[in-house]
């Protein structure tokens, strides 16, 4: 009954906000997912500092289950794409778009974590930095069935969102403003996105 009153009770303003937030986060986060240039972790940061300051009951959880199921829905959408393209004599753009982004190395390491850890290497992948793409090509390429890809996916996706929300949660406890915690949030979201390449960059950097 309390959550209910403050429900009825919440400003309008915020009301029209949450009735728009959270079908644009859905669509965000699937287009991201489908193609991958949509920054979808600063989104669901955002989105989460956002609904910290709310007043409203479950926003948070509402940011949660939204953000994880246009993930999967994405992921699943793609690689159901992909296997199309797979299984076509002239393949497919939306295979050639995964191949373009899953250079040959970083195949040739998601193919061998995928062989000797098998689904666990999925939730990984989400959660590094452009690591989702080449794994899902190691799955496309190791001919797994759509439901085996799915079945290891929604952990993954789940894990995705609770890392970023979290991200987002600290960025409303520690400013004041919204505004302040998003842009922090999406600070940081674009910092874990930098650092591992480059991590990567300086180690190949031959020496002298």
């Amino acid at each position: 009954m309390m959550a209910l009153a403050a429900a009825t009770t919440a400003p309008p303003a915020e009301s029209a906000q949450q009735a728009l937030g959270y079908p644009s986060l859905f669509l965000l986060v699937l287009i991201g997912a489908l193609v991958p240039v949509v920054p979808t972790g600063a989104l669901v940061s955002s989105a989460a500092v956002v609904a910290f300051h709310q007043t409203a009951p479950f926003s948070l959880a509402l940011v949660f289950v939204t953000a994880s199921l246009a993930a999967f829905c994405g992921d699943a959408t793609l690689y159901w794409l992909g296997r199309r393209g797979m299984r076509s004599r002239n393949g497919s753009r939306w295979l050639a778009a995964i191949r373009s982004r899953a250079p040959e190395e970083r195949l040739a390491r998601a193919q061998e974590k995928l062989a000797d850890h098998g689904t666990a290497v999925l939730v990984l992948s989400r959660l590094v930095p452009a690591g989702r793409i080449p794994v899902m090509l190691a799955c496309l390429m190791a001919d797994w069935p759509l439901r085996r890809f799915a079945r290891g996916n929604l952990p993954a996706c789940l894990a995705w969102a609770v890392t970023y929300q979290l991200i987002g949660i600290l960025g409303g406890s520690l400013f004041p403003e919204p505004w302040q915690g998003v842009v922090a949030a999406v600070a940081l979201t674009l910092l874990i996105s930098v650092v591992p390449g480059l991590w990567r960059r300086m180690r190949e950097r031959p020496a002298g």
